[in-house]
């Protein structure tokens, strides 16, 4: 049996994106800057998929572009807020949990003039709001704070941030790339003024991506051409990726509550079955009900993560020890430190990550290895 856990670092693509993609690849392959029929058709398309990503978020259709991913879209966020905004203050605020492709960013701006204050996080993961307020500046331009932790899978109080972001009249930027589909993200409801999204997340393609920005936002460039996606983001467009990605939003908007609840069951299914056959585990983040409905992440004592990663791999399951854009990279999760995790737990953590396509039947056997592979593995070590 083959059981793929590994949801938050990427996810199969469905059926109907793919049969939507290949029609694209084989009919529809008009450049939409083009002035012919060709060129209306894929413009049609791309509205089409604009469309139902702004559904996704309850956004307007000319708030969403799109780019090569989320990546891009936390870099475009972060810096064309930041550059169009350095003559009315420096400051960022953000948390000591974001994605590397936040952090690094931010990083990046520090080293070129901008302050960034990192607001601590508690023990499971979630930022204090009264922090936030104290860290509020006459010189605070932009708040980044991620709507879903990636490897914990903490949701963070985003609808209270942006209301405080509202009334400051500071920009506020949501990465919710592990968010959408699995939480409710309504930016209105919620004053976000930026959101970043990634299709492959939601089972579409890899390669795209789309950062909602609101009319009211200024921004700046980083990508300069022939001025597509707003003059905000220039270069052809991926146009079979930007229409799988639209199926995607579509199926993840109309499936939403089936999808939750499924993968809720599921994710307390594995919890308790882990707790109830093996001994001294620890659950990493939020309690299994308070977290996002898709991310697990535990702690098998005296058992190092890798190696038992492998050894569920021999077994045909597929699970990870933190985020797959930094998990080649040495180094211990900045998530688990920053959540006070001790070094052993941190050095034993798996992050088992559940989608759409998973039964019961997989979580069962999966339980079932993990015992017989952890109870090994600490037996060998004793030895």
């Amino acid at each position: 049996m083959e059981v793929y856990l590994d949801n938050s670092a990427t996810t199969r693509v469905r059926k109907e994106v793919i049969e939507k993609m290949v029609e694209v690849l084989e009919n529809e392959y008009g450049n939409p800057s083009s002035l012919h029929l060709k060129g209306y058709q894929a413009e049609k398309l791309m509205k089409e998929a604009r469309e139902n990503v702004a559904k996704l978020i309850n956004g307007d259709i000319e708030g969403i572009v799109f780019t090569s991913g989320g990546t891009e879209s936390n870099n475009l966020a972060l810096i064309g807020v930041a550059e169009s905004l350095r003559k009315k203050g420096n400051h960022i605020i953000s948390s000591a949990i974001e994605h590397p492709s936040v952090l690094n960013v931010l990083k990046y701006l520090e080293e070129n003039g901008f302050e960034v204050t990192y607001l601590a996080v508690d023990k499971t993961g979630k930022v204090d709001v009264k922090d936030l307020k104290r860290a509020i500046t006459d010189k605070t331009i932009l708040i980044s704070i991620m709507a879903v932790n990636n490897e914990i899978g903490t949701i963070e109080p985003i609808e209270e941030i942006g209301e405080i972001a509202k009334e400051r009249g500071i920009i506020f930027h949501v990465d919710a790339i592990q968010a959408v589909g699995k939480i409710n993200i309504d930016l209105k409801k919620q004053n976000l003024d930026m959101i970043s999204l990634s299709s492959h997340k939601i089972h579409g393609p890899k390669g795209v991506g789309a950062l909602y920005i609101d009319k009211s936002v200024k921004i700046r460039p980083i990508i300069f051409g022939g001025g597509q996606e707003k003059n905000l983001r220039s270069g052809t467009e991926n146009m079979p990726g930007i229409v799988g990605f639209g199926v995607a939003s579509k199926l993840a908007k109309e499936n939403f509550h089936g999808n939750v609840s499924k993968l809720m069951t599921l994710k307390k299914r594995l919890y308790q079955g882990i707790v109830s056959e093996i001994k001294d585990v620890h659950l990493n983040g939020p309690n299994v009900e308070e977290g996002a409905p898709h991310i697990l992440n535990i702690s098998f004592a005296g058992v190092r993560g890798e190696v038992l990663l492998h050894a569920l791999e021999e077994k045909g399951i597929y699970v990870s020890t933190g985020s797959a854009c930094s998990s080649k990279k040495k180094g211990q999760s900045h998530v688990l430190k920053a959540i006070g995790l001790k070094e052993d737990l941190i050095e034993s953590a798996i992050r088992f990550s559940i989608g759409i396509f998973n039964t019961e039947e997989e979580i069962d056997y999966t339980i079932s290895v993990l015992k017989e592979k952890v109870n090994f593995l600490r037996k060998y070590k004793r030895r």
